[in-house]
């Protein structure tokens, strides 16, 4: 039987809170528009990377900590039942070319992004557009107003999550289970390889948002994360060489 949430936990992914990456504005933004790395000689990852849980969670939190995999310093993802991202904010960056590396050891067990009780993944990366409000259709804007109210916080209106998911054809588009201010590009891959992503950033949130604007706008935040709270999965995963070049 899969296991269920906290019972406290539950409004933070309702529909009426779009919270998916709740918490990130709080992080102070870079002070240029580059990724600062992902990885160092230090055991955990650097300023500007923050974590960015729910507000009050009661969940355990995805743990984020820098390892030597293969003879490189790389960033390992742990998600035991939980939810949390490692955020680096960003001052209106040119949305470029995002490119990474990532492998996944142990997947989520029972995942389907298509239902709310599967939306769990090993890994995503993410990024956080700077959508004008007005763009946003008028019955999201007011989830949106609700929700920062119930908040207190600032809520991104466009994020592009690529997810790491061996059970969708790569490619596939979809919105995320709880709402659509947050939709999904899956990238699947084989478990303990190493796989390569360069994506054209303009292109990818044209194609996943085109139906509300024709203008790219600029980056707030690239997200790396990883959640299993839905279907009680531990997972294991490792992100490198992430990198926001120009086009």
């Amino acid at each position: 039987m899969t296991p269920r949430r906290p019972s406290a936990s539950r409004p933070w992914k309702a529909p009426l809170v779009v919270a998916l990456l709740a918490g990130w504005a709080s992080v102070a933004p870079a002070q240029a528009a580059l990724l600062s790395p992902l990885a160092g000689a230090s055991d955990t990852p650097a300023p500007p990377w923050a974590f960015a849980g729910l507000p009050a969670q009661t969940l355990p939190a995805t743990r984020y900590g820098v390892v030597t995999l293969d003879n490189q310093r790389v960033l390992q993802v742990q998600a035991p039942r939980s939810y949390g991202n490692l955020v680096h904010r960003l001052d209106a960056a040119p949305a470029g070319t995002l490119a990474w590396r990532w492998r996944v050891e142990r997947p989520v067990q029972g995942a389907d992004l298509r239902r709310k009780g599967g939306d769990d993944a090993a890994l995503k990366v993410c990024a956080m557009f700077d959508l004008p409000r007005t763009d946003v259709p008028f019955v999201e804007r007011q989830l949106l107003r609700l929700a920062e109210s119930r908040s207190g916080q600032a809520l991104p209106n466009a994020t592009l999550c690529y997810v790491w998911d061996p059970t969708l054809p790569r490619g596939t588009l979809l919105d995320n289970a709880y709402t659509r201010r947050v939709r999904f590009i899956v990238l699947g891959g084989l478990l303990a390889q190493w796989q390569t992503e360069r994506r054209d950033l303009g292109a990818d949130f044209l194609r996943a948002f085109g139906d509300e604007t024709s203008t790219v706008p600029t980056l707030n935040a690239v997200v790396v994360g990883a959640d299993a709270d839905n279907t009680g999965s531990d997972t294991l995963g490792h992100v490198a060489g992430l990198e926001l070049l120009p086009r």
